[in-house]
């Protein structure tokens, strides 16, 4: 039944009364481990704070500290005729022997080249009976705070990663009589006992640290590679005082007596510039006579342009008097705290914001923030769920400007995946791998098949063209950005397709679903199959979006027109077993891990859009089935799983198993600073969680449709948010009490027809662009 309510049309309006809930990260204690410091970034440069008295740990990051470079090794050497024997163990049954030539042919197995630290900036200064301690990050400025006294007297270290200066900016203050006193110094980790930087005095006020990143411990195709060439980087620290004195030694800056010190630190390397040391002197050059008030209001302002397009309060608002690591601890000891949800889902905002910006590479496995010369994983670029879903929250939670990073990188790999599709496979399109680099090598890795040789990381990819497309309406982005990577994924899996003699139907193989396997009909376990849910689900998306961009752009080719056909004669990805569960491979095999933590079958459902309550409803019961089934027997576990368990149960419109799986993320899954505790840290599982609230809150993934607390938990009976995104080019704003919507302004960006779905109402809308409407409820 549809309600009609009274509107007012507007322009501009605000219709809320804002009340602060304060973002702040705080503790009374340094801290121990490096999952306790807090993170700073703007993008490309960030560090991790640890607030240590006497012992000061400000551990620096760049995100193109990579080994090697992109010529280093070529495509594996498989050939079209290897591709067809796989084939034929598939159709014979041959599942195992499938695997075997799988990896043996197209797979560089394990891969040792890692993301790494650029490093670490110490302060040895001498402070005796330290007290009143507490340290912060403010999420609302990018702030981190430290504060004590040493016998009484105050000490205070501001630092935070300046974006439009491009450097990370320290303030060291205190009121002791003598001043801060001792050695101001920087370093870099061995890379096997060998030397990976220089640090260097070059006047009394200047520190410099270069080097060249190496992996010694490099491994390709499962064997030793030691990889002794690298980027090169070039770190300056600008140390200023008015009073006391810095002087250079052989150690580093020795500083006595100086009651207010600036530190200015830049960093370039050869990645992002051919002459990265004339260009490190010139960004320091630009900043050297600055005032810290010009700096950090520069800072500031550049910030919250992102982070204030979006505000979320729950609940009323309350002082903050509990630290953030009793936060925790009080989580894990099952107490509710709409806090500590509010301020998680702050932070994967402001992690994306510090780690994502136009013109530098996308967050990897750890954001920016790693402390490894070996990382875990290598901190790279996992494309079967981790990198996508760290961009998950950019379009709806209104930082669709940092997307960017992504399309810039999946261009480059689709450049590149070009060479395995064509030498490979002889076919046209772009091959795109499970994992990759900062260099955009384009082979699969991994020793076994059913860890690293899955296909659909193309499909996945393209998908996040398309959303934004959706989210901003962007024609021009659609014509010149998306359909041209589109296509080169949606002809790959064209040529990619064969006919599954079993049914007749088009099907993907040899095919994988990501880092699991089945027990086939010989009671063997295995990886490879033909035409696994997920591959045919997404290939059937990237079909649909493909086919789609070019209708809306009014274009039609033999390309269409072959994978219109295509498309019909594709195996459906949504298959029913026995019980009503949906099926994860061709068949109903026996499981091994049947709490498995991918749940990749369920692609269509989410971040797809194919399978919905009003349009689906057997495949959306099957759904909750095959949720059911997976947690029974163990499923979701911590980290990302949980993140995207969280984003399946706001899209069955079930606040109260969302909010059961938040309230597990935040009790299992979160080290002392809120990073996601996989473990160990992956930052995918905090992105997913800010998605998961906003789908929570909002959802449009159904065509012409918006609907407001679609999954709205019994835990939040009151609250509000304003700036989320929805498809169709939208921007909301709305309130809520006692579990029911109260106040609802949408604005049209474009001026689309929508339907909006709020508190039992149904309103057709038809906005002009620029044009704003307020409901009260």
């Amino acid at each position: 039944m549809k309600k009609y309510l009274a509107v007012v049309l507007c322009t501009f309006l605000t219709i809320f009364s804002t009340y602060a809930q304060n973002s702040i990260l705080w503790y009374n204690q340094p801290s121990e481990k490096w999952e306790d410091a807090l993170p700073i970034g703007n993008g490309r440069l960030g560090a991790m704070v640890f607030g240590i008295p006497g012992k000061e740990h400000i551990q620096l990051n760049e995100d193109s500290m990579w080994p090697g470079g992109p010529d280093d090794w070529g495509l594996a050497k498989g050939t079209p005729a290897d591709l067809a024997q796989i084939r034929e163990y598939l159709i014979a049954g041959d599942h195992k022997k499938a695997d075997s030539l799988l990896v043996l042919k197209f797979s560089r197995q394990d891969v040792t080249r890692s993301h790494q630290t650029m490093g670490d900036l110490w302060f040895d200064f001498t402070w005796n009976s330290i007290t009143e301690y507490k340290r912060s990050l403010d999420l609302h400025t990018a702030v981190t705070l430290t504060e004590f006294k040493s016998e009484g007297h105050a000490v205070s270290q501001e630092v935070f990663a300046s974006a439009p200066d491009q450097a990370i900016l320290i303030k060291l203050k205190t009121d002791h009589p003598d001043g801060f006193r001792g050695l101001i110094r920087m370093d870099r980790p061995m890379d096997q006992e060998h030397p990976t930087a220089e640090s260097t005095a070059l006047n009394d006020n200047l520190l410099e640290m270069k080097g060249m990143v190496t992996q010694r411990s490099g491994q390709i195709d499962s064997k030793p590679f030691p990889i002794l060439d690298g980027v090169k980087f070039r770190v300056l620290l600008l140390a200023q005082n008015q009073n006391g004195e810095i002087r250079a030694t052989a150690n580093g800056l020795q500083v006595n007596g100086a009651k207010e010190i600036h530190l200015k630190l830049v960093a370039e390397t050869s990645y992002y510039e051919k002459d990265f040391e004339k260009k490190a002197e010139a960004t320091l050059d630009e900043i050297a006579f600055a005032s810290w008030g010009q700096l950090r209001q520069a800072h500031e302002r550049e910030y919250q342009a992102w982070f204030d397009r979006v505000s979320l309060s729950l609940g009323a608002s309350q002082p903050d008097n509990t630290p953030t690591d009793q936060r925790i601890q009080n989580a894990k000891a099952g107490q509710a705290d709409l806090h500590l949800e509010k301020l998680l889902f702050d932070f994967g905002r402001y992690l994306l914001i510090s780690s994502s910006r136009p013109g530098t590479n996308p967050a990897n496995l750890q954001g920016l923030w790693n402390q490894h010369i070996a990382a875990p994983w290598n901190a790279d670029y996992h494309l079967n769920i981790n990198l996508q879903m760290n961009y998950w929250p950019a379009e709806v939670t209104n930082l669709s400007e940092l997307h960017g990073p992504l399309f810039d990188f999946t261009d480059g790999l689709i450049e590149n995946g070009k060479k395995p599709a064509s030498e490979n496979f002889n076919m046209k399109g772009a091959m795109l791998p499970h994992a990759t680099d900062l260099w955009k090598v384009p082979f699969l890795r991994a020793r076994t098949a059913f860890w690293g040789s899955w296909m659909g990381a193309g499909a996945w990819l393209g998908r996040h063209y398309w959303e934004h497309y959706l989210f901003t309406q962007d024609r021009e982005f659609l014509e010149k950005r998306a359909l041209p990577a589109v296509e080169q994924i949606a002809q790959f899996y064209s040529d990619w397709l064969i006919v599954d003699p079993r049914d007749g139907t088009l099907v993907s193989a040899p095919s994988t679903s990501p880092e699991n396997q089945f027990i086939d009909e010989k009671g063997i376990q295995a990886a490879s199959t033909m035409g696994t849910a997920m591959d045919q689900q997404m290939i059937a998306d990237i079909f649909e979006i493909y086919l789609k961009s070019n209708e809306l752009l009014g274009k039609r080719s033999s390309s269409t027109d072959k994978i219109q056909s295509q498309l019909a004669q594709l195996r459906p990805g949504v298959q029913l077993g026995s019980d009503g569960r949906i099926l994860e491979w061709d068949r109903e095999y026996e499981e091994p891990e049947k709490g498995h933590r991918h749940m990749s079958h369920l692609y269509a459902f989410h971040p797809g859009a194919a399978i919905t309550q009003e349009d689906t409803p057997e495949h959306f019961e099957a759904v909750k089935k095959t949720l059911d089934f997976r947690l029974a027997n163990g499923g979701a576990g911590t980290g990302w799983s949980r993140a995207w368990l969280i984003n399946f149960s706001a899209r069955l419109m079930d606040g109260e198993m969302a909010h059961d799986n938040i309230k597990k993320l935040l009790a299992t899954g979160l080290y002392n600073n809120l990073f996601d505790a996989h473990p160990p840290f992956q930052i995918d599982g905090n992105f997913g969680y800010t998605a998961g609230v906003a789908e929570m809150l909002l959802q449009s993934h159904e065509d012409g449709i918006i609907r407001v607390l679609p999954a709205l938990p019994k835990a939040w009976p009151s609250g509000q948010v304003t700036g989320l995104k929805a498809r169709g080019g939208f921007t909301l704003d709305f309130t809520w009490a006692n579990g029911e919507v109260k106040t609802v302004k949408i604005k049209s960006e474009k001026g689309k027809k929508v339907i909006l779905f709020a508190d039992g109402s149904e309103i057709d809308l038809q906005l002009k662009a620029g044009e704003s409407i307020e409901m009260e409820f």
